[in-house]
């Protein structure tokens, strides 16, 4: 009794060491990545023709601008201060918590994304949790009825959606629904004219029905032919044989042996798609006029405000890493496997 009461503590012990080492590689790893982004993001608005100036105040109001006024100017969107000098200085402030001040928008960078990123994580987490369900469902009718009409028509839908550019979907979409019958809003998250106090939730969910139905729709084509094809390789599998000759029903095989074996792919693949989806948005926020992170990032970039582009893209890349490390440990919970093998590593 007493060597395996010793056993269990040294089992618990072990684990929670590779539990520690894992964690610190993440942390390490995202620190890496956050330094890595916002370093990238100041070199290429370093390099961008774009004159921040003259794209904010307009060409004619340039034109006849006096030198004075456009030194003036110059120094206050940073242009006269050297690369590494600026990277370095918005670097020091991030660490003590201070993302900078969205010269475009005139408020702190930290402020501007709070206020676009209830609506961008609003509309991508619809999208994701209806293309990932839509989709996985979608691929397994497909997959155990191979052959058959609704594995054509599940395909053929796949195939068009995958070949179809997102922002002509969301054109199609707004002149069909909101232009010739009126259903749904031409565009923004909220009514016209409407103050803030006075926006209900039904408001804002109408508002997002268009776009989140085309960020929805692009994204069901990877994961349900992922799906199909794992699911067509779980039939062909000697196990499912067996379990055919045993006289089980093909709605058996499915719920018992092809839907715990392609979960895991499933999720795999639709965390890593959070990038995707993120990408997309920007697009559909364009098209629908729809006042998110992505819709804030075009106007940064087009403007020169590189505070704001970094703090959208170190959000962005947090996204993307969160959703990395949440498919991780969704893989402890779908196959113990894979808690043992991280355990030991």
């Amino acid at each position: 009794m007493e060597a395996k009461g010793l056993s269990g503590k040294i089992s618990r012990f072990g684990t929670l060491v590779g539990m520690t080492k894992y964690l610190a590689r993440h942390i390490v790893r995202f620190a890496l990545l956050m330094l890595a982004v916002g370093l990238v993001v100041f070199a290429l608005v370093s390099v961008s023709p774009i004159d921040p100036v003259q794209a904010n105040v307009g060409q004619a109001a340039y034109v006849n601008m006096s030198e004075a006024k456009r030194a003036q100017l110059a120094s206050y969107w940073g242009g006269d201060v050297p690369f590494w000098e600026r990277f370095a200085n918005w670097a020091g402030a991030l660490l003590h918590g201070d993302m900078g001040t969205s010269l475009r928008f005139n408020a702190p960078v930290s402020e501007v994304i709070a206020h676009r990123a209830a609506n961008s994580l609003a509309l991508m987490g619809i999208a994701w949790v209806v293309s990932g369900v839509l989709g996985f469902a979608l691929g397994v009718v497909a997959g155990a009825r191979r052959g058959g009409a609704v594995d054509r028509v599940v395909r053929g839908y796949c195939f068009l959606l995958a070949s179809t550019p997102t922002f002509w979907l969301g054109l199609l979409i707004l002149m069909i629904f909101a232009v010739q019958l009126g259903w749904f809003p031409i565009g923004f998250s909220v009514p016209i004219g409407v103050s803030a106090a006075d926006v209900t939730l039904a408001d804002a969910a109408h508002h997002l029905v268009l776009p989140a139905l085309t960020l929805s729709v692009t994204g069901v084509a990877n994961i349900a032919l992922h799906t199909r094809e794992k699911v067509v390789d779980v039939l062909e599998s000697d196990y499912v044989r067996f379990a055919r000759a045993r006289g089980e029903s093909d709605l058996s095989v499915v719920l018992h042996h092809c839907l715990r074996n392609v979960a895991l792919p499933a999720v795999t693949l639709q965390c890593a798609f959070i990038s995707e989806i993120f990408g997309g948005s920007v697009l559909v926020e364009q098209v629908f006029s729809y006042p998110g992170l992505g819709q804030a990032a075009v106007t940064a970039g087009l403007g020169g405000d590189v505070a704001l582009l970094a703090g959208i893209a170190l959000v962005s890349a947090a996204l993307v890493f969160g959703g990395n490390l949440l498919a991780n440990i969704l893989y402890g919970v779908l196959d113990p496997r894979m808690r043992v093998s991280e355990g030991r590593a």
